[in-house]
C-alpha cells in the first residue's frame, strides 16, 4: 500500500508524497503489451473469430449426406389417403382408398429413415466454402487489427505514466528546494537578516507545493487505472510500478523503415475486400442447377386392412416395410431477375472495398508523413529543452547563493525556482512528444517492435 509520511521539521508539520511500497508489481512496457492480449474486449473477437473459423468447417460438411431417422402416431379418419412423395421425413404409402367418405377415426403408425444427399452442386458448394474462409481470415484480421490498437493504447498510458512519474520526481526535488529555503530563512530571520515574512511565504509556497504533487499523484494512478483496464491485470493501480522509465531522459533515434503492405488496417480492407468477391461469387452460382440423391426405407402401420375391415389394434404395429431411391433435378426457371439485382448489389459493395483499401494505403502514407514531420519538429524541440534547463538550473543555483547573501529577495528566489520547475516539465513533456512521434511511425508501419526495439 501506499502510506502518508508526516515528519515534524522546524516546528512545522509537513506531509511528504506517498512512499511506494515494497510489494508492488514491476510492469515493465513489453509485458504490459503482451498482457494486452488477455483482455476480455479480445476475448469477444477472439471467439467471434472461432465461430467463424466453424462456418468454414460447416459448408464443408455439407458434402456429407443427411440420414434422419423418425417415428409418428396418429389417428385420422378411415378414408385418410397418403402416398409417396419427395421431400419431406416421411414417404409412406398407405392400402387400397375406400369406396366412400368415412369419418371414423383409425389409428397409423410409421417409423422412416430418409437419407438425403447433395454429390454435386456445380460450383455453389465450392463457392458457400470460399465465402466461409474468407470470412473466417476477414475476422482474424479485425481481431489482429484489434490487438494492435489495444497494444497502442496500452504503450501511450505506458508513456503518460512514465511522464507523470517524470514529473512528480520534478515536484519533489521543487518541494525539497522549498523546504530548504524556509530552514535558511528561518535562520537568516533569526540572525536579523531577512524579514520573518519571508518564512510565511516560504511555508505557503510549501504547501502549495505539496498540494500540486498530490494533484499529479491522483494523475498518475488514474492512469495506472487505465493501464489495468486495458490489460485485464488482477492488480489495482497503486499495486503496479512501473520499471521501463530510462528512456525519458534521453532522445530517441529513428532509424527503422519498412513497408505497409503488412499493416493489420490495411490487412483487414484486403480481406474484406476478398470476402466481396467471394460473396459475388455466391451470388453468381445461384443460378444453377441443383441434383439430389435420396433413399428412404421405412414400415408403418395402418388401422384398415387391404379388404377395408377396421382392425385397430393393427395400427399401432409395424406390420409394412417399404424402401425407395431416386434422384431430383432442379432449376430455378425465373431465378435470373432477382439474381442479376442480386449481382449488380453485390458489385457495388466490391467497388466499395476496393475504394475503402485504396483510402486505408493514402490514410497510412499521410499518417506516416506526418509523423515523421513530428518527430523532426519534436526532436529540434526537445533539445532546446534539454538547454533551457540546464539555464533554469545554473540560474536558480546562483538566485540561491544570491539571497543567502542578501543580494536577491525572496521574490526572486522563487521566480527563479518556478522557473526550474517549468523549464523540467517542458523538458519532460517535449520528451514525451518525441517519443509519441516514434510511436506514431511505429503505428503507420504497422509493427510496435519498431518502437519497442528502440527502447532497447
Amino acid at each position: 500500500m501506499l502510506l502518508p509520511k508526516i515528519i515534524c521539521s522546524a516546528g512545522f508539520l509537513l506531509f511528504l508524497p506517498y512512499a511506494l511500497a515494497a510489494q508492488q508489481r514491476p510492469l515493465s512496457i513489453t509485458e504490459a503489451v503482451a498482457a494486452a492480449t488477455q483482455a476480455p474486449r479480445l476475448a469477444v473477437l477472439r471467439e467471434q473469430s472461432n465461430a467463424s473459423m466453424a462456418g468454414v468447417s460447416q459448408v464443408k460438411n455439407t458434402l456429407v449426406p443427411e440420414l434422419t431417422a423418425g417415428y409418428q402416431a396418429g389417428y385420422a379418419t378411415y378414408n385418410n389417403i397418403t402416398g409417396m412423395s419427395y421431400p419431406g421425413l416421411f414417404l409412406p404409402i398407405s392400402g387400397p382408398p375406400s369406396a366412400g367418405n368415412t369419418y371414423d377415426g383409425v389409428p397409423g403408425t410409421a417409423l422412416t429413415a430418409l437419407l438425403k444427399w447433395e454429390p454435386l452442386t456445380f460450383g455453389q458448394r465450392q463457392a458457400a466454402a470460399e465465402k466461409a474462409s474468407s470470412q473466417y481470415q476477414l475476422a482474424v484480421s479485425q481481431y489482429n487489427e484489434a490487438l494492435f490498437r489495444q497494444q497502442y493504447s496500452v504503450i501511450s498510458a505506458y508513456l503518460d505514466g512514465v511522464y507523470l512519474l517524470t514529473l512528480m520526481k520534478s515536484y519533489r526535488a521543487n518541494i525539497e528546494r522549498t523546504q530548504t529555503g524556509l530552514g535558511q530563512s528561518l535562520v537568516l530571520a533569526r540572525e536579523g537578516l531577512r524579514p520573518g515574512i519571508d518564512t510565511v511565504q516560504f511555508q505557503s509556497a510549501l504547501a502549495q507545493a505539496e498540494t500540486d504533487l498530490l494533484t499529479l499523484e491522483l494523475r498518475y494512478y488514474e492512469q495506472l487505472a487505465e493501464i489495468v483496464r486495458l490489460t485485464g491485470l488482477p492488480a489495482g493501480a497503486r499495486d503496479i510500478s512501473l520499471t521501463d522509465t530510462a528512456f525519458i531522459g534521453r532522445l530517441p533515434q529513428w532509424l527503422h523503415s519498412q513497408a505497409q503492405g503488412t499493416h493489420p488496417a490495411i490487412k483487414v480492407s484486403e480481406f474484406r475486400l476478398e470476402a466481396g468477391k467471394a460473396a459475388l461469387k455466391e451470388v453468381q452460382r445461384e443460378w444453377r442447377p441443383r441434383f439430389d440423391v435420396w433413399a428412404n426405407a421405412y414400415a408403418r402401420g395402418s388401422g384398415v386392412a387391404a379388404d377395408g375391415t377396421v382392425t385397430k389394434a393393427d395400427g399401432w404395429s409395424l406390420t409394412r416395410r417399404n424402401y425407395g431411391a431416386g434422384v431430383q433435378l432442379s432449376f430455378p426457371i425465373l431465378g435470373f431477375t432477382q439474381q442479376s439485382i442480386r449481382k449488380k448489389q453485390y458489385r457495388s459493395l466490391l467497388r466499395a472495398d476496393e475504394a475503402q483499401l485504396e483510402q486505408t494505403k493514402l490514410d497510412l502514407k499521410v499518417q506516416m508523413e506526418t509523423a515523421q514531420l513530428h518527430y523532426d519538429q519534436n526532436g529540434l524541440i526537445a533539445r532546446k529543452a534539454f538547454q533551457q534547463a540546464a539555464a533554469a538550473q545554473l540560474a536558480f543555483d546562483g538566485l540561491k547563493i544570491s539571497y543567502e547573501s542578501g543580494l536577491v529577495d525572496y521574490t526572486r528566489l522563487m521566480q527563479g525556482q518556478f522557473e526550474l520547475l517549468r523549464s523540467e516539465a517542458l523538458q519532460a513533456g517535449a520528451v514525451l512528444k518525441l517519443w509519441r512521434s516514434v510511436l506514431d511511425m511505429a503505428v503507420a508501419q504497422g509493427s510496435l517492435d519498431l518502437f519497442t526495439n528502440t527502447l532497447k
